[in-house]
């Protein structure tokens, strides 16, 4: 592992989940191999190692939820659970030789750009390195977040989150807190309701949830999809297809989506009886404003005798007491944190520092923004993956990540036509025009308008996490870079400090109209 004793790389890629086995896999095919991927952990996977609780599964199906360039005719159902996922991707790693270029247990601690050398400068806890570029793909579901609960310290009983499960811990027979009513909590409570004596949960907002169309994949589509692989690129697109057409109720007709929402009444009407634990389920928001779940066992499970829902949320920890923000007091043994990650407040953004000596998450102290979901403003070199406003609600994010991993790779052959120690800084007015044309798009969208306070919205109020298009559009967007948006920075030695393009141009998003599939 050659590639281990680098001082100095062309690229640094920051984590190994879909974004950063992504990367790695076009840098390859571009002909670029002087790179690294660096990885806390000890194994690929990203949220998919990290993320092993009971019931934990995807829900979007998985055909669309895999990269397009590494199909997988073997999926075992239509949502395939954490193993298989987790699976997929360390075969992608070995079938794209991506082995030699991991340095493991490398979290990176901080990073600073030389404006001298126009390379950034990186301290990982397996040591130093340099690289001209640096692909940051942490990705918004990394870093557990888990709220200040007055009085949490003294609880004598286990506490962990979803995403740290501990499977030391057993459950069985245990009185067992579950905070919070998210995507993971509606997969963990029915898989540990049937073996817990009692289970409590805290709801501070119910969740829209919809039927779940899962089922086995047969083995005789298996073998039609290995065989005839347009079967399996039909499958895809269709899957595509669909969401794609559902995109313009979230994002510029919210009101045509009672439809929707007289769906998810009756799919808890059929499993919930009791009025007034229907009453405590039911969402006054419009659908889509928070994430919509999907699940068939959720509901069933909220309706066993064992299951206590708190419709008030968590306020403060007494011992082994949990008090309501009702004044309910609960008795446990047990606390399960499915609160979320720090979307709105990307962790890296702390080590990072750029060309004028602020962390991005001091340039970002208002809100998070970036050129095309990739290029902060004074971070020449650096670019995001799944970074601000390219979130979805409704369909894959492998597809965003590929439309950005088509814009990384244009970036990477601007470098290579423009010449040596060159580097590529967005300029402050690019960003700021694609900024507020997502911002004044995003008024009218669900995410908005729907009555809601999701995790889509950062600390200001401002939707820095979604992006208010088809992912057709972002694809069209992010096909190759406009260096006009740009400013080409060259070494001191070779020339003046900057050579400016022209102005910053247009966005390239209309602001009216959707881009057709």
């Amino acid at each position: 592992m050659g590639e281990r004793k680098h001082k100095h790389v062309r690229v640094a890629v920051i984590g190994s989940g879909f974004g950063g086995l992504g990367a790695a896999v076009r840098l390859r095919r571009q002909g670029i191999t002087d790179f690294v991927v660096l990885e806390r952990a000890d194994s690929v996977g990203g949220t998919w190692r990290d993320n092993t609780y009971p019931g934990c599964a995807c829900d979007v199906p998985s055909h669309l939820y895999s990269f397009s360039f590494a199909p997988n005719a073997e999926w075992p159902r239509n949502f395939s659970g954490q193993p298989h996922i987790r699976s997929y991707l360390e075969h992608v790693t070995d079938t794209f030789g991506l082995r030699p270029h991991l340095r493991f247990q490398s979290e990176v601690q901080s990073m600073r750009w030389s404006n001298e050398e126009l390379w950034w400068e990186i301290e990982t806890a397996s040591g130093p390195l340099t690289a001209d570029v640096v692909v940051s793909a942490t990705g918004p579901l990394s870093d557990p977040k888990i709220p200040a609960i007055p009085g949490l310290d003294t609880f004598p009983g286990k506490v962990f989150h979803s995403a740290q499960w501990d499977h030391d811990y057993d459950l069985t027979g245990k009185r067992v807190a579950m905070i919070g009513t998210g995507a993971s909590a509606i997969q963990i409570v029915p898989a540990i309701q049937p073996d817990v004596e009692q289970l409590t949960l805290f709801q501070r907002t119910p969740a829209w949830v919809l039927p779940r169309a899962d089922r086995k994949i047969s083995a005789a589509e298996k073998w039609l999809h290995a065989k005839v692989p347009a079967t399996r690129a039909a499958r895809r697109g269709l899957l595509w297809g669909l969401r794609e057409l559902q995109v313009s109720a979230f994002t510029k007709r919210p009101n045509e989506l009672g439809m929707i929402e007289f769906l998810g009444r009756n799919h808890m009407k059929r499993a919930v009886k009791d009025p007034q634990l229907r009453a405590k389920l039911t969402p006054d928001y419009r659908i889509g404003c928070k994430r919509i779940l999907l699940s068939n066992a959720y509901y069933p499970a909220l309706a066993e005798p064992n299951v206590d829902v708190v419709a008030s949320g968590l306020k403060e920890v007494r011992g082994n007491t949990l008090i309501g923000s009702d004044g309910s007091e609960t008795e446990v043994d047990a606390v399960v944190f499915g609160t979320g990650f720090h979307v709105t407040d990307m962790p890296i953004a702390h080590r990072v520092t750029g060309a004028h000596g602020m962390t991005l998450a001091e340039e970002w102290k208002d809100g998070m923004e970036s050129l095309r979901g990739a290029s902060a403003a004074h971070f020449p070199n650096f670019l995001t993956i799944i970074g601000p406003n390219t979130g979805l609600g409704n369909s894959s994010m492998i597809l965003m990540i590929e439309a950005q991993l088509n814009y990384l790779c244009d970036y990477m052959r601007q470098l290579d036509v423009l010449g040596d120690r060159i580097a590529l800084s967005a300029r402050p007015a690019a960003v700021q025009e694609w900024t507020r044309t997502i911002q004044r798009r995003m008024q009218r969208t669900v995410w908005n308008t729907g009555g809601c306070d999701s995790w889509y919205l950062d600390a200001n109020g401002r939707n820095t996490t979604a992006w208010p298009g088809t992912t057709a559009e972002f694809k069209k967007v992010t096909r190759q870079v406009d260096l006009a948006e740009y400013e080409v920075l060259r070494r001191p030695a070779a020339a003046p400090s900057t050579e400016p393009t022209a102005g910053a141009a247009g966005t390239g998003i209309d602001d009216s109209t959707e881009v057709a599939a």
